[in-house]
């Protein structure tokens, strides 16, 4: 007998790097693209250490629970870490980034999280990246969420490392990832002699035994389903168009902030603004008195393939997710997930209505559209 998925021919280094070619492409970079044969943590964690040591000041932004994660990261490497906190239900500013710079001039490093589709609060990149350069630091910058879902522009917004995933909005594989450098961050490494090498997290092994060797031998074996998926995946983005996909998530973001607000019972978007709200998922508070797991759980036992989930953590009482990204980015989507959240504030006795809500997000798709 033979399987579609396991009796495949091996996967070539000549399409590993046509892969790597689609990725770049989709991300408009000249820098070198490599793709990590694992979950996104892995060239997030990779790109850190491989940069990051004693001698090194890191302005971390944390705007929800992966930059803490970093900063983490960071003084595990011995690096000295200013945290610039961020309410969670808005967004960094650049003005908040020079500020910091001006407090702290040793900074050379600056971590930051495009999009937080954990809390549904997007930052602007593009304005930051300016001030980060005016200082010549190195920009490392967490673009697993956005990608798919509004622009990442490694190369115009001056980030030295833009780490991106499939499993959101590209509607792709959680087993590998991406990660674009730029000369500045491979000399850093290259200078650093705590980079992980001889190591899953080396960064430096790929620079060194694949693309300096022109891309011909693989370190070793690939995971082939997965990069077949990603490969599928950059082919359906490109299909349908990077502008029609980036439109189709923002539509769907307008669209649940709407129709949230529409469905009343006390039901309200988490980040305030929605200049400041991500366009991959859409974070809402719970109605006061009622909490945002178990309204969830209600919501997902008539459905529970709808892309719902309650907040991590300390936020699991107040915050409600619609993941509405890749093939959920749809106007059917967001209703039903409405829908099925009216529904549950109703069986709890909370006035809601259903029709509003369905005919603000019909408005505001267009609108967004």
């Amino acid at each position: 007998m033979t399987h579609p998925f396991l009796d495949l021919a091996p996967l070539s280094a000549a399409h590993f790097a046509e892969i790597e070619d689609r990725v770049a492409r989709l991300l408009s970079t000249e820098q070198d693209v490599v793709i990590m044969q694992g979950e996104a943590l892995l060239p997030l964690e990779g790109a850190i250490r491989g940069t990051a040591g004693p001698g090194t000041t890191a302005l971390n932004v944390i705007t929800g629970p992966y930059g803490q994660t970093f900063g983490d990261w960071l003084r595990d490497c011995g690096a000295t870490v200013i945290d610039l906190p961020v309410p969670f239900h808005t967004a960094v500013t650049a003005a908040q980034v020079r500020e910091a710079f001006a407090a702290h001039p040793s900074i050379d490093f600056v971590s930051l999280v495009h999009a937080e589709a954990a809390t549904g609060n997007t930052n602007p990149v593009a304005e930051i990246g300016e001030v980060v350069r005016e200082h010549g630091a190195l920009f490392y910058l967490d673009a697993v969420a956005s990608i798919g879902a509004e622009p990442v522009l490694p190369d115009a917004w001056g980030v030295d490392l833009c780490v991106i995933g499939a499993q959101k909005a590209m509607g792709g594989p959680a087993g590998v990832s991406a990660v674009s450098v730029s000369e500045r961050a491979w000399a850093r490494m290259a200078d650093n002699p705590a980079a992980p090498r001889r190591s899953y997290l080396s960064l430096l092994d790929w620079k060194q035994r694949w693309i300096d060797g022109g891309r011909k031998a693989l370190l070793h074996a690939p995971a082939q389903l997965e990069m077949l998926a990603l490969e599928a995946c950059v082919e359906r983005i490109e299909a349908e168009g990077p502008a029609a996909v980036m439109a189709r998530h923002a539509s769907a973001a307008a669209a649940t902030r709407a129709g949230a607000l529409a469905l009343g019972g006390g039901l309200e978007p988490y980040v305030y603004e929605a200049a400041d709200a991500a366009p991959v998922a859409t974070t809402l508070r719970a109605p006061s008195g009622i909490d945002a797991s178990e309204l969830v759980a209600r919501a997902l036992a008539a459905d529970p393939a709808l892309p719902l989930a309650a907040g991590g953590g300390a936020l699991a009482k107040e915050m409600i997710r619609v993941n509405h990204y890749g093939p959920d980015a749809t106007r059917g989507v967001v209703r039903a997930c409405l829908a099925a959240l009216g529904s549950a504030l109703g069986e709890l006795g909370v006035a809601v209505d259903l029709e509003a809500a369905g005919r603000a997000v019909g408005d505001a798709w267009g609108a967004g559209a």
